[in-house]
């Protein structure tokens, strides 16, 4: 069973011209321009396993989350695995 991250911080009303708006397990975010997935990611969990991302409902391999740029508008899930039954 997966578990969607809580977002680690909520969205403010005031944005820099170099931010953009992107949408984290549903909730609207403003991230500079330029931020990686893994970045992203990283601002949301301290887990180094077990964390699966996808942007815009396709799930990005961990290995192109560096690679991974986040633009205006984006859909990002992040999911932690969870134990239990």
């Amino acid at each position: 069973m997966t578990e969607p991250v809580p977002p680690a911080t909520p969205a403010t009303a005031t944005t820099s011209p170099a931010d953009v708006s992107v949408s984290v397990n549903g909730e609207r975010r403003a991230v500079a321009a330029g931020t990686t997935l893994d970045a992203l990611v990283a601002g949301l969990t301290s887990a180094h396993s077990g964390v699966a991302a996808a942007v815009n409902e396709a799930v990005v391999p961990r290995g192109r989350w560096a690679a991974t740029a986040l633009a205006e508008g984006d859909r990002v899930e992040v999911l932690t695995a969870v134990q239990g039954g």
